[in-house]
């Protein structure tokens, strides 16, 4: 995790983008240099993405979601039948909005926008909001997936005091929550941009604080997202589960409408 020893850096990959890259650090107060140092985490602005550097990961990160991982699994990953859609509720007539409260790399919300769900992004690390910012501009110019891009707002925040200053009419109908899964024994068994995740944010320190404030705010349901042998948050039991290979989706149902 960056630290005040260990800041994260915004540089520009060419000249071109120095006006770019002044202008992120700025909007997120982060540090900038035309020279940053390899052994710091830092965040390259090249003229049509934006790539994620760290010294323990020899290979940049970058958030795309016009291709790869992202476009396999909007294309193949079985609709409104899988797992994630069961569990938000999506259904013949019913397509709930949604605020996912942990956005990370935005994965899981760029699904559910490409079944037709509104959903509101809340990501507080500057990286991630930096990243996810980009590739939902990207996605928005792309003319496959602008439909789905324009499903999607991201909001650079804490989620307890976004959700906090919600009126009534804000309120979603369903509150998704990914906490940071617990470091595994063997790293090698992690896959590196979850590496990488842990490495930014660390362990998971408040989902029971931003569940208390999300219990009071969804207008149907609660989904929080775990590994399938792990406990549920604040042994909180759910009202009901929806399971797929090695996640379960624990549903808390409320009735704040």
């Amino acid at each position: 995790m960056t630290t005040a020893s260990s800041p994260l850096i915004v540089s520009p990959a060419t000249p071109k983008q120095i006006a770019k890259a002044q202008q992120i650090a700025m909007q997120y107060q982060l540090h900038y240099t035309e020279t940053p140092s390899e052994h710091t985490v830092r965040l390259i602005i090249h003229e049509q993405h934006i790539d994620l550097v760290s010294p323990t990961h020899l290979k940049p990160f970058t958030l795309d979601f016009t291709q790869g991982k992202t476009a396999h699994r909007r294309q193949f990953g079985g609709g409104r039948g899988q797992a994630l859609a069961k569990a938000i509720g999506l259904k013949k007539g019913a397509t709930p909005s949604v605020i996912d409260c942990t956005a990370g790399y935005g994965q899981d919300a760029f699904v559910l926008a490409s079944l037709g769900c509104s959903i509101t992004l809340i990501e507080r690390h500057p990286a991630l909001a930096i990243l996810l910012d980009a590739a939902i501009n990207k996605a928005k110019l792309d003319p496959v997936t602008s439909p789905i891009a324009q499903n999607m707002q991201l909001i650079h925040d804490d989620a307890c005091h976004y959700l906090q200053y919600l009126t009534p009419e804000q309120y979603p109908d369903v509150i998704y929550l990914d906490p940071m899964y617990p470091s595994r024994q063997k790293s090698a068994l992690v896959k590196k941009e979850m590496q990488l995740l842990h490495q930014l944010i660390g362990p998971d320190m408040d989902s029971q604080k931003i569940l208390a404030v999300a219990r009071k705010i969804a207008k149907k349901r609660i989904v929080i997202k775990r590994p399938k042998s792990a406990q549920p948050i604040d042994n909180l039991p759910p009202h009901s589960s929806v399971e797929s290979k090695n996640t379960r989706y624990d549903i808390l149902m409320t009735d704040n409408q």
